[in-house]
């Protein structure tokens, strides 16, 4: 497997765990507020393979602890089961981003217990689901069944919404909450532009809709909370 993308240390991206994030190419969405975009459109080349990460990991094992995989959308590769062994091989604990577009791959992950810890993007509403992937059409049962996995699985999660003041409105979170009622974290992060997003005319929502989006929310999953608000 080829890696796109590497961030060698992070406080951030593994809860409690000092990490790297490594970054897998491709998706199936082409969400237009992606601060990843050249993941998914070709730009960015191959930086190195799956051989001389773990040359890399098995030189980091005093500095840090775990690896977060990202995208792009790591389980649209059928191989990501077997990297993820190579790497729990080498000691680490291992944090998996997904778009919930691939069930299937997903289980598979959590029922042999290969991550410590995944992060699911739920990116709108259901009837806005599509346009906010920036498709024509999402099949939303392999959502909900993620959903469901997720929920109903040992491993320790969260669901995740990046808010984009022209993409989500209230009556959104309304709808949200009951897509993950009873979820053990949901996290609302506030868009913010970069050179790389690829659509030019979107903006953060407010200080004030985001704490009124996470108290809609907090109606159905009680510890809901804000990213990237001070």
């Amino acid at each position: 497997m080829k890696l796109h993308g590497i961030q060698k240390m992070t406080l951030l991206d593994f809860p409690g765990v000092v990490s790297c994030t490594i970054f897998l190419g491709g998706c199936d969405f082409r969400c237009p507020f992606c601060h990843n975009f050249e993941l998914i459109d070709g730009t960015a080349q191959p930086i190195m393979d799956e051989g001389e990460l773990i040359d890399f990991l098995k030189s980091r094992k005093t500095l840090i602890d775990g690896v977060a995989i990202t995208g792009g959308e790591p389980c649209l590769h059928k191989d990501l089961p077997e990297l993820i062994r190579k790497i729990r091989a080498e000691g680490y604990k291992v944090k998996l981003d997904t778009n919930g577009y691939h069930p299937e791959i997903l289980k598979a992950i959590l029922d042999e217990g290969l991550v410590e810890y995944v992060a699911m993007d739920i990116k709108n509403s259901e009837d806005k689901y599509a346009l906010t992937c920036g498709l024509d059409e999402v099949n939303l049962d392999t959502i909900r069944k993620s959903i469901s996995i997720l929920m109903n699985s040992g491993t320790d999660y969260e669901f995740r919404t990046t808010v984009v003041d022209e993409l989500h409105e209230t009556e959104d979170f309304e709808k949200i909450g009951e897509m993950i009622k009873g979820a053990r974290h949901y996290f609302l992060q506030r868009f913010t532009d970069r050179d790389s997003v690829p659509y030019g005319n979107l903006s953060a929502p407010s200080f004030e809709k985001m704490h009124e989006y996470a108290e809609i929310a907090k109606k159905y999953v009680e510890n809901t909370e804000l990213r990237g608000v001070e």
